[in-house]
C-alpha cells in the first residue's frame, strides 16, 4: 500500500538519503521515495499502514523532521 506524506526539514539530495535509509529500516516499510521537487513530497510503500506518529517516532532518530500525511 501506499501513502503520500510532507517530510519538512529536507533541503538536499544527502537529507534524502538519510531520511530514506531510516525509514527504509523499518520492517513494515518496503519502500520510500523522497523528492526535491516539490521539496519533502514523500511516497511510502508498507507491508502494514502505519500511523503518522509511528513514522515520527522512525524519525526522531535523526534531528529537525517532522512528517505529516497527505490527505487526497
Amino acid at each position: 500500500m501506499k501513502q503520500k506524506y510532507q517530510i519538512d526539514g529536507i533541503s538536499c539530495s544527502g537529507c534524502v538519503a538519510m531520511v530514506k535509509k531510516t525509514l527504509e529500516a523499518h520492517p513494515d516499510i518496503e519502500k520510500a521515495e523522497i523528492f526535491l521537487a516539490p521539496k519533502g513530497a514523500t511516497l511510502i510503500t508498507m507491508k502494514e499502514t502505519l500511523s503518522v506518529d509511528e513514522l515520527q517516532k522512525q524519525l526522531n532518530a535523526l534531528e529537525g523532521y517532522t512528517i505529516t500525511e497527505i490527505n487526497l
